[in-house]
């Protein structure tokens, strides 16, 4: 059984029926294959983290309940599971547990006020820090701050809702890893806004279907596979990897020349690597038609020039064929 699938209502049954027993407890990892890392990356914390990941690195856990007597297994919420390998392969793959969290975790049963504790967000530690500086964290800060996002924030919304601390990895474009890419980014959105489960943990509005809100966009599949969601619904900043700076829906781009056309947004941003590989011999924006066709995407600078001067040669043989013809009229009167 998918325990990821199940109804949000019975997660939390399932996971308050694991911490409601009295007091004392004596805890024990469930059997695992293995207790080591599962990715390459030794952590120096790896012992350290292996007193959180017994429990939480696994759907399934048990301990001694010394008040019954027995030993008792119990499901993991799956929202508090963390994989060992997408946490080493992640950014955060350095840390130890207790580096974010509150050192009372240590202890099992965990203190009830624990989940009251206020998160740390990427500013937080990344903000004025000098190693950091090429990422401009404050200038994601900022933008997030005028983004539609922002109004949520005293619901929840923070930097976690859309980057998980415990598998986020930097995701660095280029020509290789595009389509891996536009399917990370989207992934993002669509965790909340395809995902009703969460979505309603932020807002009170009706479940959105992404698919009839989209309707109106031609080559639907295809567009959905090339592009993400960001480039409609975000302000273009060429300073920071991805733009923070989420738009109300009536702002977002809905006309085909803001991306099929010379100066397009999707030349400045996601098809930034390719266009550059593919302007060598001259072409515009080609790269980003797919599976479409837009007339004037295939237009090539050195054909445009080449035509311009045709055209003036053109122009120029009729303008000297003239003169000459109107010389030679006026002088046989």
């Amino acid at each position: 059984m998918n325990l990821r699938r199940l109804p949000t209502a019975l997660l939390i049954l399932l996971v308050c029926s694991a911490t409601s027993y009295g007091s004392p407890f004596r805890l024990r990892a469930a059997k695992t294959p293995s207790q080591q890392d599962t990715a390459k990356y030794v952590s120096p914390f790896r012992e350290d983290n292996e007193r959180c990941l017994k429990c939480h690195g696994q759907e399934k856990y048990q301990y001694t309940n010394e008040s019954l007597g027995r030993e008792v297994k119990a499901l993991m919420c799956t929202q508090r599971i963390v994989s060992r390998d997408l946490f080493y392969q992640s950014n955060h793959k350095s840390f130890s547990c207790t580096d974010c969290h509150s050192s009372q975790y240590e202890t099992f049963p965990h203190p009830g006020e624990l989940r009251m504790e206020a998160k740390l967000n990427c500013i937080d530690c990344h903000g004025g820090d000098e190693k950091f500086a090429q990422y401009h964290f404050e200038e994601i800060d900022s933008e997030y701050i005028q983004s539609t996002h922002y109004k949520l924030e005293e619901d929840g919304f923070t930097c976690w809702k859309c980057h998980n601390p415990h598998t986020y990895k930097i995701n660095i474009r280029n020509t290789e890893n595009l389509k891996e890419t536009i399917a990370y980014d989207n992934a993002i959105c669509l965790n909340c806004h395809s995902n009703f489960d969460h979505f309603q943990l932020l807002s009170d509005r009706e479940e959105i279907n992404i698919l009839s809100t989209h309707s109106w966009l031609p080559n639907q599949a295809v567009h959905f596979q090339n592009v993400r969601c960001i480039e409609c619904h975000t302000k273009i900043n060429d300073n920071i990897l991805v733009s923070h700076l989420i738009t109300p829906k009536k702002e977002a781009v809905r006309r085909c020349n803001e991306c099929h056309s010379q100066n397009s947004i999707l030349m400045a941003t996601l098809y930034k690597f390719e266009s550059k590989e593919q302007r060598k011999d001259g072409f515009f924006n080609g790269i980003i038609l797919n599976q479409s066709y837009v007339i004037g995407a295939n237009r090539n600078e050195f054909l445009n020039l080449a035509s311009f001067l045709i055209l003036v040669a053109v122009l120029g043989i009729i303008g000297v064929h003239i003169f000459f013809r109107i010389r030679k009229n006026r002088q046989s009167y």
